[in-house]
């Protein structure tokens, strides 16, 4: 069974304990922001926030709301980022999460192309750069506990559990509470499934949600390849390159060292 989590905006009241508990369990530096992190303006998603609440205010058959959502890396069930990776560095596991092997990643970023909700980022800043994204704690998950941010919601905004069942308890709360919500359960359908469960006051789109169609996102490797400009491929090419080289100097180094034990030793 898949897991998943269902977000319910209408619960949230944006204190963003969920982006400091993800903060801490993953060790993700602090950064400096280009805007004053406010809910009117929140802090851009890096290669260093895995997840993020934004904030909008809107007026909404008549009245007015305010509405959080939050944003992290939707775990599709059928992930266009794992369709389009050509070395299978990302890869979507039974339990849910969408993991990503930097042992593997050349640096291509198709992956950043292919997420029709734009989360992969790319380490900037870094001169051996990776792709960083939410892991869905699958390490947690796999010790048999819930994903940090669900762990430290204080109001119940967020619920962890097997994904059909998040689907049920959706649909509950619309049918019990029509006046509530919109009848529309984000996730379940959009680009294959995802993960992430939303439930919302007010339709999706006027809270930044991209409209999309319910066909998984299909991208054919050598076909996207052959379609990418030479000079794309050339920066492939060359961070393909840049990792072998350091994987070399790392074992050349491991191999020095050893050999210097052995000659203390045989002093």
């Amino acid at each position: 069974m898949s897991k998943g989590t269902l977000y319910d905006a209408t619960k949230c009241i944006g204190c963003r304990a969920c982006q400091v508990a993800c903060k801490q369990w993953n060790e993700l530096p602090a950064e400096k922001t280009t805007n004053s992190g406010t809910y009117e303006n929140p802090p851009k998603m890096t290669a260093y926030t895995f997840t993020k609440i934004n904030f909008t205010e809107l007026e909404h058959n008549g009245k007015f709301q305010w509405v959080f959502n939050k944003q992290q890396c939707m775990h599709c069930q059928e992930p266009g980022c794992a369709e389009a990776c050509i070395v299978g560095a990302l890869v979507k596991t039974e339990g849910g999460p969408v993991t990503y092997d930097e042992g593997k990643c050349i640096g291509c970023r198709y992956c950043m192309v292919a997420c029709p909700f734009g989360i992969p980022n790319f380490e900037w800043d870094k001169p051996l750069p990776w792709i960083r994204k939410c892991t869905f704690c699958a390490d947690r998950q796999g010790a048999g506990l819930k994903p940090a941010c669900v762990t430290t919601c204080p109001t119940g905004a967020l619920t962890f559990g097997e994904r059909d069942e998040l689907i049920a308890e959706a649909q509950r709360r619309i049918a019990e509470h029509p006046d509530k919500y919109v009848n529309h359960i984000y996730g379940v359908q959009e680009v294959g499934g995802t993960s992430w469960l939303y439930l919302s006051p007010v339709p999706f789109e006027e809270i930044g949600f991209p409209t999309l169609p319910s066909a998984p996102v299909t991208i054919n490797a050598e076909r996207a390849m052959a379609a990418v400009p030479p000079v794309l491929v050339g920066v492939a090419a060359a961070m393909a390159g840049i990792y072998w080289l350091v994987q070399r100097q790392q074992k050349i180094g491991q191999k020095a060292g050893e050999e210097e034990k052995q000659k203390e030793k045989v002093k």
